[in-house]
């Protein structure tokens, strides 16, 4: 290594010639060139070893090829069966040289001006007031455009599908529009059977997404850096938007995070994007697709059963109707801000949506009705029945023969008597 040094020096620096170079340093013009002609100094490299994977090498190979993410345990697996004598360490070692050559390099994927959306239930551990001393957590379904960053979300007391579709509407009437396709999770709201390719969507959610015209893809399970956008955007909302906020209702957690999203969150300038959020987004929004005009119902449709007091049970609160339909079966539709019940199309009640556990509520009217039905009932029981007293000498004009029924009589019964009806009288 020193000679090779030496003679670069010498003929680089001090622009000798080879063969004055040979003789200063005691060696041949050969060994001269020689040592020129590499572009590095000389290196000990010990002989590689044979090992008892090489003769397998190439199945790993072209195991690796068909799955570049196989676990070392599965391809040992295999290699066993096929008489490989040695154990794990060895198979770890080969597989950690040769997998970089296989793996595609995880690149953060770039999407089109409206081309998808990537909505997502976003958990913020919130217990929100429902008044009367309750509390219930708090959902909130995150909808982001992955190439402007722009986000927006709807919050709910629960995941169910009652509360998704209507959450969808709001996101996408926020953003100003719905891209071609949206990509979500095997959600059970979302999915009632199957998952990623084979997953069927409730019928509600098909007909949602075929009204506003979007493609829903369905992921395969495991493959959450398929919308990294909105599990990036989750965690945006943990650090940036919940710190140091209290929140009196469902309604006060909506409005202060629409405010933060709108003079903060898109207002911020964005990296990967290039700009500030709501720049981009004034630039997707025209290859949005506009919200139709008259926007799907989203309302929950259910038949209930009339309890024998007068009212019907929506999630966990009682909501009264008018007495006297007890057995009935009325129709239901529940939104997130009232409840409608109705009798073949005919409106019963509508009375404004309680979260509050086992809540009771009663319509002033039907209380009334309510109470004045069961004061009926008590005195029916009892006997007590208050009916007019009924004057019979209407009868008596009726018949005409007797017109001078005594006056006296308020009811004309004695009257009759004295004209020789009744008892005694003869016949």
């Amino acid at each position: 290594m020193h000679d090779w040094a030496e003679v670069h020096r010498l003929f680089h620096r001090e622009q000798l010639s080879k063969s004055a170079i040979g003789k200063r340093l005691g060696m041949t013009r050969h060994t001269v060139a020689r040592l020129l002609a590499r572009a590095e100094p000389p290196r000990y490299r010990r002989a590689p070893k044979s090992s008892i994977l090489d003769p397998f090498r190439e199945e790993i190979v072209e195991m690796l090829h068909i799955d570049p993410e196989v676990p070392a345990t599965v391809i040992l697996e295999r290699l066993q069966r096929r008489g490989f004598p040695g154990r794990i360490t060895i198979v770890k070692e080969a597989v950690a040289e040769l997998r970089p050559r296989f793996l595609v390099a995880r690149q953060r994927t770039t999407y089109l001006p409206g081309e998808i959306g990537h909505p997502d239930w976003w958990e913020p551990r919130l217990q929100i007031p429902v008044g009367k001393g309750a509390t219930r957590w708090a959902y909130g379904l995150v909808a982001t455009l992955p190439h402007s960053a722009a986000h927006a979300t709807v919050f709910a007391h629960s995941k169910t599908l009652g509360d998704v579709r209507p959450a969808f509407l709001g996101c996408f009437t926020r953003l100003g529009g719905v891209p071609e396709a949206v990509v979500v999770d095997n959600d059970p709201s979302i999915v009632a059977s199957g998952k990623g390719r084979t997953a069927k969507v409730h019928d509600e959610i098909a007909a949602l997404f075929g009204a506003l015209e979007v493609k829903l893809i369905v992921l395969e399970p495991g493959r959450p850096e398929s919308k990294g956008q909105v599990e990036r955007t989750n965690g945006y909302l943990e650090t940036s938007f919940l710190p140091l906020r209290t929140f009196t209702s469902l309604q006060d957690l909506q409005e202060q995070h629409d405010t933060w999203a709108r003079e903060v969150a898109w207002r911020r300038h964005h990296r990967r994007v290039g700009a500030r959020v709501e720049e981009a987004w004034a630039v997707e929004k025209g290859f949005l697709r506009p919200m139709p005009e008259l926007l799907p119902d989203t309302d929950t449709r259910l038949e209930v059963r009339v309890s024998k007091d007068s009212f019907v049970r929506v999630g966990s609160a009682d909501y009264s109707v008018p007495p006297g339909l007890a057995g009935r079966r009325v129709q239901v539709r529940p939104s997130p801000r009232q409840v409608l019940v109705s009798l073949d199309g005919t409106e019963l009640a509508r009375h404004a949506r309680s979260f509050v556990p086992a809540d009771v509520v009663i319509d002033a009217r039907h209380a009334r009705a309510l109470r004045l039905a069961r004061e009926a009932r008590a005195n029916l029981r009892r006997g007590d029945v208050a009916l007019p007293e009924i004057d019979l000498s209407r009868y008596d004009t009726l018949a005409g023969a007797y017109p001078d029924v005594s006056p006296a009589f308020a009811n004309g019964s004695t009257g009759l008597l004295e004209a020789g009806f009744g008892a005694g009288a003869p016949r």
